[in-house]
Protein backbone atom coordinates (compact mmCIF):
# COMPACT_ATOMS: atom_id res chain seq x y z
CA UNK A 1 0.00 0.00 0.00
CA UNK A 2 2.96 2.38 0.76
CA UNK A 3 4.88 1.87 -3.24
CA UNK A 4 0.82 2.49 -4.07
CA UNK A 5 0.59 5.62 -2.08
CA UNK A 6 4.20 6.95 -3.77
CA UNK A 7 3.18 5.99 -7.11
CA UNK A 8 0.18 7.89 -7.01
CA UNK A 9 1.30 10.80 -5.63
CA UNK A 10 4.49 11.03 -7.31
CA UNK A 11 2.51 11.01 -10.63
CA UNK A 12 0.35 13.00 -9.37
CA UNK A 13 3.03 15.95 -8.44
CA UNK A 14 4.62 15.04 -12.23
CA UNK A 15 1.40 15.60 -13.98
CA UNK A 16 0.68 19.12 -12.46
CA UNK A 17 4.18 20.23 -13.05
CA UNK A 18 4.17 18.70 -16.54
CA UNK A 19 1.01 19.89 -18.20
CA UNK A 20 1.80 24.33 -18.06
CA UNK A 21 4.96 23.15 -19.79
CA UNK A 22 3.38 21.11 -22.25
CA UNK A 23 0.90 24.04 -23.21
CA UNK A 24 3.20 25.79 -23.81
CA UNK A 25 5.66 24.11 -25.82
CA UNK A 26 2.31 22.85 -27.87
CA UNK A 27 2.08 25.97 -29.94
CA UNK A 28 6.07 26.36 -30.79
CA UNK A 29 5.60 22.70 -32.22
CA UNK A 30 2.58 23.43 -33.93
CA UNK A 31 0.63 21.15 -32.23
CA UNK A 32 -2.36 23.14 -31.53
CA UNK A 33 -6.49 21.58 -32.04
CA UNK A 34 -8.45 24.00 -34.64
CA UNK A 35 -12.22 24.61 -33.97
CA UNK A 36 -14.22 23.04 -36.57
CA UNK A 37 -18.38 22.31 -37.24
CA UNK A 38 -17.60 18.51 -35.78
CA UNK A 39 -15.74 19.68 -32.59
CA UNK A 40 -16.86 21.51 -29.39
CA UNK A 41 -14.49 23.93 -28.42
CA UNK A 42 -14.40 27.29 -30.11
CA UNK A 43 -10.65 28.40 -29.67
CA UNK A 44 -7.69 26.56 -31.13
CA UNK A 45 -6.27 24.74 -27.94
CA UNK A 46 -3.00 23.43 -27.20
CA UNK A 47 -3.15 19.08 -27.87
CA UNK A 48 0.03 18.34 -26.15
CA UNK A 49 -1.20 17.75 -22.82
CA UNK A 50 -1.11 13.85 -23.20
CA UNK A 51 3.05 14.27 -23.26
CA UNK A 52 2.82 15.35 -19.50
CA UNK A 53 0.24 12.16 -19.17
CA UNK A 54 3.05 9.92 -20.52
CA UNK A 55 5.35 11.45 -18.79
CA UNK A 56 4.10 11.62 -15.64
CA UNK A 57 3.43 7.55 -15.89
CA UNK A 58 6.51 6.65 -17.31
CA UNK A 59 8.92 8.50 -15.22
CA UNK A 60 7.20 7.63 -11.95
CA UNK A 61 7.15 3.74 -12.88
CA UNK A 62 11.27 4.28 -13.68
CA UNK A 63 11.51 5.85 -10.19
CA UNK A 64 9.98 2.62 -8.76
CA UNK A 65 10.86 -0.05 -11.39
CA UNK A 66 12.90 -1.99 -8.81
CA UNK A 67 9.46 -2.91 -7.40
CA UNK A 68 8.26 -4.69 -10.56
CA UNK A 69 8.34 -7.75 -12.49
CA UNK A 70 10.95 -5.67 -15.22
CA UNK A 71 10.24 -7.99 -18.01
CA UNK A 72 6.07 -7.33 -18.42
CA UNK A 73 6.01 -3.83 -16.87
CA UNK A 74 8.75 -2.95 -20.04
CA UNK A 75 6.25 -4.57 -22.46
CA UNK A 76 3.83 -2.41 -20.66
CA UNK A 77 5.66 0.63 -20.63
CA UNK A 78 7.65 0.55 -24.49
CA UNK A 79 3.91 -1.19 -26.12
CA UNK A 80 2.30 2.61 -24.46
CA UNK A 81 5.02 4.94 -25.21
CA UNK A 82 5.12 3.32 -28.87
CA UNK A 83 1.22 4.20 -29.39
CA UNK A 84 1.51 7.64 -27.76
CA UNK A 85 4.42 8.24 -30.54
CA UNK A 86 1.72 7.12 -32.67
CA UNK A 87 -0.43 9.41 -30.98
CA UNK A 88 2.04 12.52 -31.52
CA UNK A 89 2.51 12.13 -35.12
CA UNK A 90 -1.39 11.84 -35.87
CA UNK A 91 -1.47 15.04 -33.67
CA UNK A 92 1.12 17.20 -35.71
CA UNK A 93 0.58 16.19 -39.19
CA UNK A 94 -2.01 13.10 -39.47
CA UNK A 95 -1.45 9.66 -39.59
CA UNK A 96 -3.72 7.34 -41.62
CA UNK A 97 -6.12 5.00 -39.55
CA UNK A 98 -4.52 1.89 -41.01
CA UNK A 99 -1.27 2.45 -40.23
CA UNK A 100 -2.35 4.30 -36.79
CA UNK A 101 -4.52 0.35 -36.08
CA UNK A 102 -1.20 -1.54 -37.03
CA UNK A 103 1.00 0.27 -34.72
CA UNK A 104 -1.57 -0.66 -32.33
CA UNK A 105 -1.37 -4.21 -32.76
CA UNK A 106 2.70 -4.26 -32.98
CA UNK A 107 2.23 -2.91 -28.94
CA UNK A 108 -0.41 -6.07 -28.01
CA UNK A 109 1.74 -8.45 -29.68
CA UNK A 110 4.55 -7.19 -27.55
CA UNK A 111 2.55 -7.38 -24.76
CA UNK A 112 1.77 -11.15 -25.57
CA UNK A 113 5.39 -11.96 -25.96
CA UNK A 114 6.22 -10.56 -22.69
CA UNK A 115 3.37 -13.14 -21.04
CA UNK A 116 0.51 -10.10 -20.89
CA UNK A 117 -2.39 -11.95 -22.01
CA UNK A 118 -5.61 -13.18 -21.46
CA UNK A 119 -6.09 -16.51 -19.61
CA UNK A 120 -9.50 -17.97 -20.13
CA UNK A 121 -8.77 -20.74 -22.53
CA UNK A 122 -7.17 -24.00 -22.22
CA UNK A 123 -2.87 -23.91 -23.14
CA UNK A 124 -4.54 -26.27 -25.89
CA UNK A 125 -6.23 -23.58 -27.33
CA UNK A 126 -4.03 -20.45 -26.85
CA UNK A 127 -4.78 -18.80 -30.01
CA UNK A 128 -7.95 -17.99 -28.31
CA UNK A 129 -6.46 -16.04 -25.43
CA UNK A 130 -3.83 -14.42 -28.23
CA UNK A 131 -6.99 -13.43 -30.48
CA UNK A 132 -9.03 -12.24 -27.11
CA UNK A 133 -6.11 -10.33 -26.13
CA UNK A 134 -5.95 -8.44 -29.46
CA UNK A 135 -9.31 -7.48 -29.54
CA UNK A 136 -9.11 -6.10 -25.88
CA UNK A 137 -6.14 -4.37 -25.84
CA UNK A 138 -6.96 -2.31 -29.85
CA UNK A 139 -10.45 -2.22 -28.53
CA UNK A 140 -9.66 -0.51 -25.59
CA UNK A 141 -7.07 1.97 -27.00
CA UNK A 142 -9.36 3.30 -29.17
CA UNK A 143 -12.49 3.91 -27.03
CA UNK A 144 -10.61 5.59 -24.91
CA UNK A 145 -9.20 7.71 -28.20
CA UNK A 146 -12.84 7.99 -29.59
CA UNK A 147 -14.28 9.32 -25.62
CA UNK A 148 -11.53 12.26 -25.91
CA UNK A 149 -14.46 14.26 -27.52
CA UNK A 150 -15.33 16.74 -24.48
CA UNK A 151 -13.61 18.98 -21.78
CA UNK A 152 -12.49 16.39 -18.83
CA UNK A 153 -14.12 13.23 -20.62
CA UNK A 154 -11.53 10.82 -21.23
CA UNK A 155 -8.70 11.85 -18.63
CA UNK A 156 -11.92 11.85 -15.79
CA UNK A 157 -13.23 8.33 -17.03
CA UNK A 158 -9.92 6.85 -16.72
CA UNK A 159 -9.27 8.08 -13.70
CA UNK A 160 -12.59 6.77 -12.71
CA UNK A 161 -11.41 3.51 -14.18
CA UNK A 162 -7.79 3.73 -12.72
CA UNK A 163 -9.10 4.17 -9.24
CA UNK A 164 -11.25 1.12 -9.41
CA UNK A 165 -8.60 -0.96 -10.70
CA UNK A 166 -6.25 0.02 -7.60
CA UNK A 167 -8.77 -0.89 -5.18
CA UNK A 168 -9.48 -4.39 -6.84
CA UNK A 169 -5.72 -4.97 -7.20
CA UNK A 170 -4.64 -3.62 -3.89
CA UNK A 171 -7.79 -6.57 -2.00
CA UNK A 172 -6.86 -9.04 -4.54
CA UNK A 173 -2.48 -9.04 -3.26
CA UNK A 174 -1.43 -7.60 -6.05
CA UNK A 175 0.72 -4.99 -5.33
CA UNK A 176 2.74 -4.15 -8.64
CA UNK A 177 -0.48 -4.16 -10.39
CA UNK A 178 -1.94 -1.54 -7.96
CA UNK A 179 0.83 0.83 -8.17
CA UNK A 180 0.87 0.62 -11.97
CA UNK A 181 -2.86 1.83 -11.91
CA UNK A 182 -1.95 3.80 -9.10
CA UNK A 183 0.41 5.98 -11.69
CA UNK A 184 -2.02 5.95 -14.13
CA UNK A 185 -4.72 7.59 -12.10
CA UNK A 186 -1.80 10.34 -10.42
CA UNK A 187 -0.89 11.31 -14.07
CA UNK A 188 -4.89 11.42 -15.36
CA UNK A 189 -5.67 13.57 -12.55
CA UNK A 190 -2.70 15.79 -12.59
CA UNK A 191 -3.77 16.42 -15.95
CA UNK A 192 -7.67 16.87 -15.11
CA UNK A 193 -6.45 19.92 -13.19
CA UNK A 194 -6.13 22.24 -16.52
CA UNK A 195 -8.61 19.75 -18.59
CA UNK A 196 -11.62 20.05 -16.86
CA UNK A 197 -14.11 22.63 -18.49
CA UNK A 198 -13.39 24.86 -19.41
CA UNK A 199 -10.25 23.18 -20.83
CA UNK A 200 -6.92 24.91 -21.19
CA UNK A 201 -5.15 21.83 -23.19
CA UNK A 202 -5.88 18.86 -24.44
CA UNK A 203 -4.70 15.56 -23.95
CA UNK A 204 -4.63 14.57 -27.97
CA UNK A 205 -4.11 10.84 -29.14
CA UNK A 206 -0.81 10.98 -27.59
CA UNK A 207 -2.63 10.95 -24.48
CA UNK A 208 -5.65 8.99 -25.30
CA UNK A 209 -4.42 5.99 -27.01
CA UNK A 210 -1.55 5.57 -23.96
CA UNK A 211 -4.49 6.20 -21.53
CA UNK A 212 -6.34 3.47 -23.53
CA UNK A 213 -2.81 0.85 -24.01
CA UNK A 214 -2.02 0.83 -20.24
CA UNK A 215 -5.40 0.50 -18.94
CA UNK A 216 -6.25 -2.54 -21.22
CA UNK A 217 -3.01 -3.87 -19.91
CA UNK A 218 -4.15 -3.32 -16.05
CA UNK A 219 -7.10 -5.33 -16.48
CA UNK A 220 -5.56 -8.37 -18.18
CA UNK A 221 -3.27 -8.62 -15.32
CA UNK A 222 -5.86 -7.98 -12.87
CA UNK A 223 -6.08 -11.84 -11.05
CA UNK A 224 -8.81 -12.74 -8.12
CA UNK A 225 -7.73 -15.61 -6.15
CA UNK A 226 -10.30 -15.96 -3.73
CA UNK A 227 -13.00 -16.38 -7.13
CA UNK A 228 -12.79 -18.63 -10.06
CA UNK A 229 -11.88 -17.15 -13.87
CA UNK A 230 -15.28 -18.15 -15.04
CA UNK A 231 -16.66 -15.23 -12.91
CA UNK A 232 -14.13 -12.63 -12.68
CA UNK A 233 -13.59 -12.12 -16.46
CA UNK A 234 -16.08 -9.93 -15.80
CA UNK A 235 -14.26 -7.52 -13.72
CA UNK A 236 -12.22 -5.48 -16.40
CA UNK A 237 -15.46 -5.21 -18.96
CA UNK A 238 -17.12 -3.88 -16.19
CA UNK A 239 -14.69 -1.54 -14.79
CA UNK A 240 -14.13 -0.47 -18.72
CA UNK A 241 -17.77 -0.54 -18.72
CA UNK A 242 -18.40 3.24 -19.70
CA UNK A 243 -15.57 3.63 -22.96
CA UNK A 244 -16.77 0.42 -23.94
CA UNK A 245 -20.71 1.64 -24.53
CA UNK A 246 -19.92 4.51 -25.85
CA UNK A 247 -17.90 3.13 -28.62
CA UNK A 248 -20.40 0.43 -29.00
CA UNK A 249 -22.85 3.07 -29.49
CA UNK A 250 -21.00 5.06 -32.42
CA UNK A 251 -20.52 1.89 -34.32
CA UNK A 252 -23.99 0.58 -34.05
CA UNK A 253 -24.44 4.76 -35.10
CA UNK A 254 -22.40 4.77 -38.27
CA UNK A 255 -22.60 1.75 -39.25
CA UNK A 256 -26.52 2.19 -39.51
CA UNK A 257 -25.57 5.45 -41.56
CA UNK A 258 -23.29 3.44 -43.92
CA UNK A 259 -19.92 5.11 -42.15
CA UNK A 260 -16.79 3.63 -41.50
CA UNK A 261 -16.92 3.24 -37.64
CA UNK A 262 -13.20 4.21 -37.59
CA UNK A 263 -12.61 7.00 -39.62
CA UNK A 264 -15.88 9.11 -40.05
CA UNK A 265 -15.97 11.85 -36.91
CA UNK A 266 -19.52 13.26 -36.30
CA UNK A 267 -21.37 14.42 -32.70
CA UNK A 268 -22.77 10.88 -32.27
CA UNK A 269 -21.28 9.71 -28.73
CA UNK A 270 -22.88 10.01 -25.68
CA UNK A 271 -21.54 13.11 -24.49
CA UNK A 272 -23.08 14.75 -27.48
CA UNK A 273 -26.63 13.24 -27.09
CA UNK A 274 -26.52 14.31 -23.60
CA UNK A 275 -25.47 17.89 -24.92
CA UNK A 276 -28.94 17.35 -27.61
CA UNK A 277 -31.06 16.67 -24.40
CA UNK A 278 -30.20 19.89 -22.81
CA UNK A 279 -26.98 18.94 -20.20
CA UNK A 280 -24.24 21.28 -20.11
CA UNK A 281 -20.45 20.19 -20.94
CA UNK A 282 -20.21 19.72 -17.61
CA UNK A 283 -23.22 17.84 -16.62
CA UNK A 284 -22.75 15.79 -19.54
CA UNK A 285 -19.16 14.73 -18.39
CA UNK A 286 -19.90 14.31 -14.85
CA UNK A 287 -22.96 11.80 -16.10
CA UNK A 288 -19.97 9.93 -17.72
CA UNK A 289 -17.83 10.07 -14.25
CA UNK A 290 -21.22 8.79 -12.57
CA UNK A 291 -21.87 5.76 -14.98
CA UNK A 292 -18.22 5.07 -14.66
CA UNK A 293 -18.44 4.93 -11.12
CA UNK A 294 -22.05 2.76 -11.22
CA UNK A 295 -19.83 0.60 -13.71
CA UNK A 296 -17.39 0.24 -11.34
CA UNK A 297 -19.15 -0.95 -8.21
CA UNK A 298 -20.67 -3.74 -9.99
CA UNK A 299 -17.24 -4.65 -11.17
CA UNK A 300 -16.40 -4.93 -7.24
CA UNK A 301 -19.64 -6.91 -6.34
CA UNK A 302 -18.46 -9.63 -8.65
CA UNK A 303 -15.50 -10.10 -7.45
CA UNK A 304 -17.45 -10.93 -4.37
CA UNK A 305 -20.06 -12.93 -5.71
CA UNK A 306 -20.30 -17.30 -6.95
CA UNK A 307 -20.97 -18.36 -10.34
CA UNK A 308 -25.13 -17.32 -10.15
CA UNK A 309 -24.81 -13.99 -8.40
CA UNK A 310 -21.57 -12.76 -10.51
CA UNK A 311 -23.86 -13.42 -14.03
CA UNK A 312 -26.93 -12.00 -12.43
CA UNK A 313 -25.24 -8.93 -11.95
CA UNK A 314 -23.33 -9.09 -15.19
CA UNK A 315 -26.63 -9.91 -17.45
CA UNK A 316 -28.74 -6.77 -15.56
CA UNK A 317 -25.58 -4.49 -16.38
CA UNK A 318 -26.28 -5.65 -20.14
CA UNK A 319 -29.68 -5.28 -20.62
CA UNK A 320 -28.84 -2.09 -18.84
CA UNK A 321 -26.60 -1.66 -21.59
CA UNK A 322 -28.94 -2.84 -24.54
CA UNK A 323 -31.60 -0.10 -23.56
CA UNK A 324 -29.01 2.63 -23.14
CA UNK A 325 -28.16 1.81 -26.49
CA UNK A 326 -31.68 1.18 -27.69
CA UNK A 327 -32.86 5.02 -26.14
CA UNK A 328 -29.71 6.90 -27.57
CA UNK A 329 -29.83 5.57 -30.73
CA UNK A 330 -33.54 4.57 -31.90
CA UNK A 331 -35.75 6.32 -30.14
CA UNK A 332 -36.25 9.60 -31.38
CA UNK A 333 -34.40 12.69 -29.63
CA UNK A 334 -36.49 15.48 -27.78
CA UNK A 335 -36.13 18.77 -30.01
CA UNK A 336 -34.14 21.52 -27.91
Amino acid sequence: MLTTILVFTAALIIAVAATPVARRVAPRLGVIDHPSARKVHAQPMPLLGGAAIVTASIATLLIFQDRFEFQQLASIVLGGAWVSLLGVYDDRWGLRPILKLGGQIIAAVALIVSGVKVQLAPPAADWINVAITLIWVVGLTNSLNLLDNMDGLSSGVAAVCAAFFVVMASFSGQIYVSALAAALLGAALGFLVYNFNPASIFMGDTGSLFLGFVLASIGIKLRFPDNVPFVTWMVPVLVMGMPIFDTTLVFISRLRRGKNPLTTPGKDHVSHRLRDRGFTTREAVLIHYLAGGVFGMCALLVTQSNIVEGYIIGGAVAVAGIYGLWRFEFKKRPAV
